[in-house]
């Protein structure tokens, strides 16, 4: 049996990549920059695409904004040993806000996150491959969809979508159409407002639909898993919930 010896320098290259790989464990977070960067940018019509690729969003309809400018504040923290960067840009391209973060290398670690502030009366699409998005205070149409990660929507009042396809969605709102898909994660349904039309629905997840006291239609299905539906049913009732998962419970009750 022949052993392979390994020269000095390998040796040693091999340890510094093994600590500097070790050292990732502890990652960045957005949130250790205290002098995060802000920029206004002019908006023109009542549209808005934010268009990100790596960073956690918080999207929000400000009321004290009159400027009709939307505006941004970034957080970032990040490193990169044996690479490029880290680069974080942000631009405006008619109504496409592009948030970009780079970080490649060896060992890579940044983090970033984006607050969005939106003014009254524009409709908001969100479009992001990596990252939670937050959003609140809408009354006009929004919709959110993300490659990787979880969506959470408040106080919300117009219509409403949402897609992921890795992670769970949460709405507590008062819209009266909601649309809420994801592949893979649980969704939870709060409306404060009887809805005309509810469409839910996971790949692998619970389903949970919390409504106003009212009679509505009901098509409520799980190909593995519970199915418990406690409010008033009628077939020819205006107000349509459908709810559907293929693994996990569903549940349409009444909020308390």
């Amino acid at each position: 049996m022949s052993r392979r010896i390994l020269p000095v320098r390998a040796l040693a290259a091999a340890g510094t990549v093994a600590v500097l790989v070790a050292g990732l464990a502890a990652c960045s977070s957005a949130e250790d920059d205290k002098d995060p960067d802000h920029r206004a940018f002019a908006l023109q019509g009542t549209t808005l695409t934010v268009d990100a690729d790596d960073s956690a969003l918080e999207i929000v309809a400000a009321d004290g904004n009159a400027s009709g400018k939307v505006d941004v504040t970034r957080w970032f923290k990040g490193s990169v040993t044996l690479g490029s960067g880290p680069e974080v840009t942000w631009s405006m391209d008619g109504d496409r806000l592009k948030l970009r973060t780079r970080c490649s290398g060896l060992v890579a670690d940044c983090a970033t996150k984006h607050r969005v502030e939106v003014p009254r009366g524009i409709t908001v699409t969100v479009r992001t491959d990596d990252g939670s998005v937050r959003a609140q205070g809408f009354r006009d149409a929004l919709d959110i969809r993300t490659a990787d990660g979880s969506v959470h929507v408040s106080d919300t009042t117009g219509p409403l979508a949402l897609r992921s396809d890795d992670g769970s969605l949460r709405a507590e709102v008062s819209s009266r159409r909601v649309d809420a898909t994801t592949k893979d994660g649980s969704v939870h349904l709060e409306l404060g407002a009887v809805p005309d039309l509810v469409e839910t629905r996971s790949d692998d997840g619970s389903v949970t639909v919390d409504l106003p006291r009212a009679t509505y239609k009901v098509s409520a299905d799980s190909d593995d898993g519970a199915v418990d539906v406690s409010v008033p049913r009628d077939g020819a009732s205006s107000h349509v919930v459908n709810a559907r998962t293929q693994d996990g419970e569903v549940t349409v009750r009444t909020a308390n």
